[in-house]
């Protein structure tokens, strides 16, 4: 991925098509996702897991705005989004908030997630 929002918007992408390899691969190998506030999910396999919960939404996610600072090989991705999608009941949904990510850009070039938090400040209500 050529940028960080290139890379969030693949993201967005794959969890729209139910592509949750393709969403994976977009994550540093040790990366870290706040799946709930108090909710981390870490490494490969709890990634995996918790990106197959959002795939079951059958989701439609949305990016409505969105600030990027780089810093040499790191960068502060901020945005907000929104999600349409349906849970296990059949029941529609809709959820939002906005993120703060943090990713890294690899030697071949792609900027990969190393955190991914999509609660943003939220997460402190679980403190």
């Amino acid at each position: 991925m050529p940028t960080p929002v290139d890379t969030v918007d693949e993201l967005c992408s794959a969890l729209s098509r139910g592509d949750v390899e393709a969403a994976l691969r977009l994550y540093e190998p040790n990366a870290l996702m706040i799946v709930q506030p108090g909710q981390p999910a870490r490494g490969p396999a709890e990634l995996r897991a918790a990106l197959k919960q959002f795939a079951a939404l059958k989701p439609t996610l949305r990016m409505q705005a969105r600030s990027v600072v780089e810093v040499g090989d790191a960068a502060l991705y901020i945005g907000r989004w929104t999600l349409q999608g349906t849970d296990p009941s059949g029941q529609a949904i809709a959820m939002g908030g906005e993120s703060s990510d943090v990713l890294r850009k690899q030697p071949d070039g792609r900027w990969l997630i190393a955190i991914d938090n999509p609660w943003g400040a939220r997460v402190l209500e679980s403190q």
